[in-house]
């Protein structure tokens, strides 16, 4: 029987303390069903100001199924995260974080919803072990989704996840620049799994997760796979103005009935400025969608790599 190849993917940043421990605790796991499966390590260097470069190129001497690759600069995760999924081979795929905080104990039970004929199988954390300002931007990043995208009402993502090969290949079509993991797989199937697990703390250093990390997650959420804000940004045009023709009907309707109303200074530059405001908020949006078009027209990359090692081809 051929041995089906599992694929892990793995961005790297500010790991170099992490990333060993998360290497050899894959090669364990992977020794239990080593007459079933095959394995394959991807890491992907986004940037990394610290040492992971070396460390890994150190660690991938002695085994050629771990695989480095370092981007000539930080194109942050998501760009990372495709990268990771383009060199990645197998059958399966895993997608997992380098701070050793996924729980790969749980690995086996991971794959029990693909062996059920589920397309995803997602890790599911009835308490995140992460700083609350990381949690405070994941549960808003979900309820986003749930708000602008057609996602199953489960749905939720997490740091550990596994996918089928014919769903990376489909992500992978994606060639523009911002690209958003969870837009891209909710497009292409809502046949998830989930499984239930405990999240383990950082071994060691802290998020690289920022503000401006988070609100560029969001604004690809936001952009890259969803109209609704334009449509909002329509529907308030709309309400603004029939508030602003009722008031103005009742400013003429109290002026033929006394003549000596005053014209209510205050009350018009108090509507200019909020509409004026609303208006500046929606032209911002549009032109948030406009530079994004224009971005990717200019086909700029996702990512670029620098340099290899034990990679037979730069994609």
């Amino acid at each position: 029987m051929d041995k089906k190849l599992i694929s892990f993917c793995i961005p790297c940043y500010r790991s170099e303390k992490t990333i060993g421990i998360v290497i050899d605790e894959i090669i364990e796991m992977m020794d239990k069903r080593s007459e079933e499966y095959d394995y394959e390590i991807i890491n992907v260097i986004d940037g990394s100001p610290d040492n992971v470069y070396a460390v890994l190129k150190n660690i991938a001497k002695g085994n050629e199924k771990i695989k480095v690759i370092n981007l000539a600069k930080n194109f942050g995760q998501a760009g990372a995260r495709m990268a990771t999924l383009r060199y990645a081979k197998g059958d399966f795929v895993v997608c997992m974080d380098d701070d050793a905080q996924c729980p790969m104990q749980e690995l086996w039970n991971l794959f029990k919803p693909m062996e059920e004929g589920k397309d995803v199988s997602i890790a599911r954390y009835p308490k995140k072990k992460q700083s609350a300002f990381k949690n405070l931007g994941s549960k808003f990043n979900n309820k986003m989704v749930h708000t602008l995208m057609d996602v199953p009402k489960e749905f939720e993502m997490s740091n550990f996840f596994i996918m089928r090969r014919y769903l990376v290949d489909e992500i992978l079509e994606y060639k523009n620049p911002y690209p958003y993991l969870i837009g891209l797989i909710n497009r292409a199937t809502h046949n998830i799994g989930y499984v239930v697990m405990e999240e383990r703390e950082r071994a060691a250093g802290t998020t690289g997760y920022t503000f401006k990390k988070l609100i560029s997650l969001w604004m690809n959420g936001f952009t890259a796979f969803s109209v609704i804000p334009l449509r909002i940004s329509s529907f308030i045009g709309v309400i603004c103005a029939f508030i602003g023709f009722v008031f103005g009907l009742v400013t003429i309707i109290r002026k033929l009935i006394n003549p000596m109303v005053g014209a209510g200074w205050s009350s018009t530059i108090a509507i200019i400025l909020f509409v004026g405001g609303l208006i500046m908020l929606m032209l911002g949006m549009i032109g948030e969608y406009l530079g994004r078009i224009y971005i990717s027209l200019n086909k700029s990359p996702q990512y670029v790599v620098r340099e290899t090692v034990n990679v037979d081809d730069i994609k």
